[in-house]
């Protein structure tokens, strides 16, 4: 379906136009109409899939036709990390720009300026604020942020945004709203958590499911068994023997990313980091040296990972392995977009392979296991269908209830 063909405003037309939109994806010819037409929504949709514009386009199109510029706020979207309110800031402003919609990013690792400028904007009036929700607290706590007249909420990455223990914050944040309003939810996968918040807030919502349940064809996935001691090891080794122009590492911790990222320096690789200690300026350095090709190796926590948007990665290491299938087809989907070819190796240490098998039953297939060089020593047995120590799960579930 054309995007000429949704009946949107045209100063918003002119702006899809200049962004090279023609042809809307699948999340988007589902949700679209639904928004404009004022129906709550829940969707899993993962990042690629065109979700950002799936709710911008149809929000900015119902400001634009049903609602007069009071000096209020019409539009809050609550994003888990800063990287992701820039990212959809920016797609914000292209799509908005032969528009009056005016918007504001809200996010915290800014200096006094900052958030002098955001707290003009939130009390004398804009019509999208993009926040996360530790800063959108901060300005709450002071009384001055205008919502009385929010007619739509955004909660994108909510998966994330739970993960990260944000789940208080969204309920504080939502209690200064009117009752009264339009709700979109979106998240890459819809764990009890995710339900619950949903029952929670949203009216007779219409659900979609776009999530991608399986890796492209096109991605040629290799497991590799190893202790942990021998990680850094065979990373130089995939790195040293492959020929690769961009490479993707995720790993579980900070702590892993910084030590892997020093050595992998000491070892003279372009590489450098993405976690959550360092300053939002020299992350966001970082992702565009790795964007332009300047900086060869990044490696990143997987709480920031839905903040990383590179199209054309060569290889994506699992560091560490994913949480649950669908991070796994998520990560490794960050390579062999538009049709290229990819590689994506998962390191599966000796007491996560019963969770490694839990994925490869998820996107029915077994994953190739790769030869380990044998200068790096013994390797852990593999086992058919390994499980966790069950004595292990009895004490943590005896403390639970206590």
């Amino acid at each position: 379906m054309k995007f000429s063909e949704f009946g949107f405003d045209d100063y918003l037309m002119d702006g899809i136009d200049s962004m090279g939109y023609v042809t809307a994806t699948p999340v988007q010819e589902q949700v679209m109409p639904a928004i404009m037409d004022g129906r709550d929504i829940i969707a899993a949709a993962q990042t690629g899939t065109g979700k950002t514009a799936a709710f911008l386009l149809p929000v900015l199109h119902n400001i634009l036709s049903y609602t007069k510029d009071d000096g209020k706020i019409k539009c809050m979207i609550i994003v888990p990390t800063r990287e992701l309110a820039t990212q959809i800031a920016t797609t914000l402003d292209g799509l908005s720009y032969f528009t009056e919609v005016s918007s504001i990013a809200v996010y915290g690792g800014n200096n006094g300026n900052a958030f002098a400028t955001e707290r003009k904007a939130l009390s004398t009036g804009v019509d999208i604020v993009i926040c996360t929700p530790g800063r959108m607290i901060s300005h709450l706590n002071m009384n001055y942020v205008q919502m009385d007249e929010l007619k739509y909420l955004v909660l994108d990455e909510a998966d994330r945004m739970l993960d990260m223990g944000f789940y208080e914050d969204i309920v504080k944040i939502i209690s200064y709203m009117p009752k009264e309003r339009q709700n979109l939810m979106f998240s890459a996968t819809m764990p009890p958590a995710i339900r619950k918040l949903a029952g929670s807030i949203l009216v007779n919502p219409l659900e979609v499911n776009i999530a991608i349940s399986k890796p492209a064809e096109q991605i040629k996935q290799g497991v590799f068994y190893v202790y942990d001691a021998q990680k850094i090891g065979l990373v130089k080794h995939v790195l040293t023997h492959g020929e690769f122009n961009s490479v993707l590492i995720f790993c579980s911790s900070k702590l892993s990313v910084k030590k892997l990222t020093e050595d992998l320096r000491r070892a003279k690789f372009s590489v450098d980091q993405i976690q959550s200690d360092l300053e939002q300026e020299k992350r966001e350095q970082v992702l565009l040296d790795f964007k332009h090709k300047k900086l060869k190796i990044l490696v990143a926590t997987d709480i920031l990972s839905r903040g990383i948007h590179i199209e054309d990665i060569d290889l994506v290491i699992n560091y560490d392995v994913p949480h649950d299938g669908e991070d796994y087809v998520h990560r490794i989907g960050r390579t062999a977009r538009a049709a290229a070819k990819g590689t994506a190796y998962t390191f599966v240490n000796e007491k996560e392979q019963w969770k490694f098998h839990k994925i490869e039953k998820l996107i029915e297939r077994t994953v190739e296991s790769q030869p380990v060089p044998a200068e790096l020593g013994p390797t852990p047995e593999v086992k058919e269908s390994a499980a966790p120590d069950k004595k292990k799960k009895n004490r943590n579930n005896k403390f639970k209830k206590k």
